[in-house]
């Protein structure tokens, strides 16, 4: 891909982020007036207090789901894996369940750092499973990571019911921006800068993406590599639990569509996979809010749809392929 192309492809994205977010502000139950947004104290108030943070929420979540899926697949080497299919996004529940029985009053800053723990324990032991998987078999490792993820879900499930939480698991599993407000999604700010970290690192995951021992042949220290990609993962799917809940299929969609269209060069494909991810969330988030309107559809429930018909479609045409 040349170089215009690269610069046409970001200024596109910056472009339609700008359009949707636009309209993302303008869509709501509340009466909202951009053009009166200075001089009618009752549209900045709102913009300021809801739809401002529901958008920027919107943007970071996608954002943050899109690279850190990207860097599972290089991980794993694997396209056919993001943290919602492989135990990560599910022990991050389990961190959080545990919190909300043993210490509910916890401050929200600890409830993420323990599901952040329990993220990085997912994660680690799904590795631990796609080490000792064939090669030459692509395909078992998303289908290992779907029922690796649905054994913890089920394990979490049946907590929850034990202990009359389902209610309040429903709230982690369907991933919505409705509730979010100003002081209640300042913790994506964390990701979003994560996700900025990661960009410095994109030669180095690239370079991991070749495997243990080509990445050592050409001097990279792979186990650090390993270790930061999955401090990344952890951090980004607890945040995102803990703030919005569930978000499935953002961080393997995402990344397959961006390499067929810019190749596998992390450095230069990284905001478009950022900018892709966040547009398609905040799409998922204003659909959701016209389809009933004025009553809502949970973006994770819009995106799940769209998301597992593409992840559907990627697996069967790969399969035709081979």
């Amino acid at each position: 891909m040349s170089g215009s192309r690269i610069y046409g492809a970001y200024a596109l994205c910056i472009v339609s982020l700008t359009a949707l977010a636009l309209l993302s502000v303008s869509i709501g139950v509340a009466q909202f007036d951009l053009r009166q947004l200075f001089t009618n104290p009752a549209d900045l108030e709102l913009l300021l207090l809801s739809r401002g943070p529901r958008t920027l929420a919107a943007l970071l979540t996608g954002a943050s789901l899109a690279v850190s899926g990207v860097i599972m697949q290089l991980l794993v080497r694997n396209k056919f894996v993001e943290p919602g299919t492989t135990g990560a996004t599910e022990a991050a529940m389990i961190g959080l369940l545990v919190v909300t029985l043993l210490a509910p009053g916890w401050p929200i800053f600890a409830k993420m750092l323990a599901a952040c723990i329990t993220s990085l324990i997912g994660i680690l032991g799904f590795l631990a499973l796609s080490r000792v998987l064939p090669p030459t078999q692509p395909l078992l490792v998303p289908l290992v990571g779907l029922i690796y993820s649905g054994v913890l879900g089920a394990g979490v499930t049946f907590v929850a019911f034990q202990t009359d939480l389902l209610q309040y698991l429903g709230t982690w599993l369907n991933g919505g921006f409705s509730g979010v407000l100003a002081g209640r999604y300042e913790l994506l700010w964390i990701a979003g800068g994560v996700t900025i970290a990661a960009y410095f690192a994109a030669d180095r995951f690239t370079v991991a993406g070749l495997g243990p021992t080509t990445s050592r042949a050409l001097g990279l220290p792979y186990r650090q590599v390993m270790a930061i990609g999955v401090t990344v993962i952890a951090i980004v799917t607890s945040l995102v639990v803990v703030t919005v809940g569930l978000l499935p299929f953002i961080g393997l969609v995402v990344p397959n569509i961006v390499s067929r269209l810019m190749g596998d060069n992390l450095r230069r494909s990284l905001p478009v996979v950022a900018a892709m991810g966040a547009g398609l969330v905040l799409f998922c988030d204003i659909l959701g809010r016209v389809i009933r309107y004025p009553y809502e559809i949970p973006a994770g429930t819009v995106f799940g749809i769209l998301g597992g018909i593409i992840f559907l479609w990627l697996l069967l045409g790969r399969r035709r392929n081979a």
